[in-house]
C-alpha cells in the first residue's frame, strides 16, 4: 500500500504529467509569464465551466475576497455577515478594510451558514453577506438570496472549497457554486480541488460594470497602463499557474467523482459507529468533498488523532478555534448571537484524508483503523 497523504499532489501530477508539462513548456517557450495567452485561455474555459459572463483571475483567494469587497464600495463601519466557523481569510479581509465583521453560528449538520442565522444578524448597518460553501457543498442559497434581495444586500460567495458543486433551485435550475450571488471568489491553493502549483485565485460575476471594477482594482486601479483611476492592488494569476489550471479544469469533474466515491466508501464503512457522525449532505447541493469531516466525542478526538498518526494516517482539524475567539477580531467584530454549534464543532471535528487519488486499499485501512479505535 502506498503511504497515505491528506492530499496526494504527487500522484495526481504523475497521472496528468504529460498534459501539465506540455502546458508549462508552452509558457516557457513564449516567455509570456504575466497576463499571457494562458491566462486568457484559462479565464475563458472557467467562464464556460461556471456559466458566468466574467472571470477575473487574481493572485490568491484572499485577494479575491478583498477585491470583491473593495469593488462593491463598502466603507469602514459597514457590517458584513459571515460564519464564525470558517477559515480566517473570510473575516480577515473585511477587518483589513475597516468593516465590522458580524459572526453567526452554523448548521450543525452541514457546517454552513443558513438564512435564519443571517436574518437574525441584519441591522441598518449591514451591507453584505459572505456565505462560505464549506468543505465542498453549497450553503442553502435560495433563501439566502431572497433575504439579500429583501434587505438590498450584496452576496459574496466564498467558494474556495466547493468549486464544481451544483446547487438546485426550486424552479429546477442548477447553478454552479460561486455563480449565484453578486460575486463569487475562489482559491487555487495547491490543496484545493482545482489547485495550482503555487498561489492563485479568481473572482466571477455576471455584471459587466462590476467585472470592470474588479479587473481594475486587481491591476493597480488602472484601465490602461500608467493611468490610475483609483487606489488598487497588484493581484495577478501568473501564466504558468493558469496553464496548468486549464489542464486540471479539464479533469475537475473527474476529480469530483473520485472524491465522491471515496466519501461513499467512508460513509458505508463508518456509519453506525457509536458517537461518530459522518458528514451530512445539503439537500439542494451536490458535494465535491474538499474535506471529509467527522464529528467525534470531544474527549476522544486527540486520542483518535494520535492513534491514527501511529498507524500512518494523517488527519486535520478544520478549525480548532472559532473566529470569535481569535485575538485578531476582538476589536473589529460582533456576535449576532451565541455560537453553541460553532464552539462544539471546533471541539469535535476531525478530517480524514480526502483527495482524488485515494484507492480502496487505503480507504479500507483508514476505516479499519477508525473502527478499531472506537472498538
Amino acid at each position: 500500500m502506498n503511504p497515505i497523504q491528506m492530499v496526494d499532489l504527487k500522484s495526481q501530477y504523475q497521472k496528468y504529467k504529460s498534459e501539465i508539462d506540455a502546458a508549462i513548456a508552452e509558457v516557457l517557450e513564449t516567455t509570456t509569464y504575466i497576463n499571457g495567452p494562458a491566462v486568457k485561455l484559462f479565464q475563458e474555459k472557467l467562464e464556460k465551466y461556471l456559466s458566468v459572463n466574467h472571470v477575473i483571475p487574481c493572485a490568491n483567494g484572499t485577494d479575491a475576497l478583498q477585491i470583491a469587497l473593495m469593488a462593491l464600495g463598502l466603507k469602514p463601519g459597514d457590517e458584513v455577515i459571515l460564519p464564525a466557523f470558517t477559515y480566517v481569510a473570510t473575516a480577515e479581509v473585511a477587518a483589513l478594510l475597516g468593516l465590522t465583521v458580524v459572526m453567526t453560528d452554523v448548521d450543525p449538520d452541514t457546517f454552513n451558514i443558513t438564512a435564519a442565522h443571517i436574518e437574525a444578524a441584519i441591522t441598518d448597518k449591514t451591507k453584505a453577506i459572505v456565505p462560505v460553501h464549506l468543505f465542498g457543498q453549497c450553503c442553502d442559497m435560495e433563501p439566502i438570496l431572497a433575504i439579500a434581495k429583501k434587505h438590498n444586500l450584496f452576496v459574496i460567495e466564498d467558494n474556495a472549497q466547493a468549486i464544481g458543486a451544483d446547487y438546485s433551485f426550486s424552479d429546477g435550475r442548477k447553478v454552479k457554486s460561486g455563480a449565484m450571488g453578486t460575486v463569487g471568489c475562489t482559491s487555487f491553493y495547491p490543496s484545493k480541488n482545482l489547485g495550482a502549483y503555487g498561489d492563485g485565485g479568481a473572482m466571477y460575476c455576471n455584471d459587466e460594470q462590476l467585472a470592470a471594477e474588479l479587473r481594475m482594482i486587481a491591476n493597480h486601479g488602472q484601465k490602461r497602463r500608467y493611468y490610475h483611476d483609483m487606489v488598487g492592488v497588484n493581484s495577478r494569476l501568473d501564466s504558468i499557474q493558469a496553464a496548468l489550471l486549464e489542464v486540471k479544469l479539464r479533469h475537475l469533474d473527474e476529480f469530483s467523482t473520485a472524491r465522491h466515491q471515496a466519501a461513499v466508501f467512508y460513509d458505508r464503512a463508518l456509519s453506525g459507529i457509536d458517537g461518530v457522525k459522518i458528514p451530512a449532505r445539503q439537500q439542494n447541493s451536490t458535494h465535491v468533498f474538499h474535506q471529509y469531516t467527522l464529528q467525534v466525542p470531544a474527549d476522544k478526538r486527540d486520542a483518535l488523532q494520535e492513534f491514527l498518526k501511529e498507524k500512518g494516517i494523517p488527519t486535520m482539524i478544520y478549525y480548532p478555534l472559532p473566529l470569535n475567539q481569535q485575538d485578531a477580531f476582538m476589536n473589529c467584530s460582533r456576535l449576532a448571537s451565541a455560537l453553541p454549534v460553532t464552539e462544539q464543532l471546533c471541539k469535535s471535528v476531525v478530517s480524514l484524508p480526502m483527495h482524488s487519488e485515494l484507492d480502496e486499499e487505503q480507504l479500507g485501512y483508514i476505516c479499519g483503523a477508525v473502527k478499531a479505535f472506537f472498538g
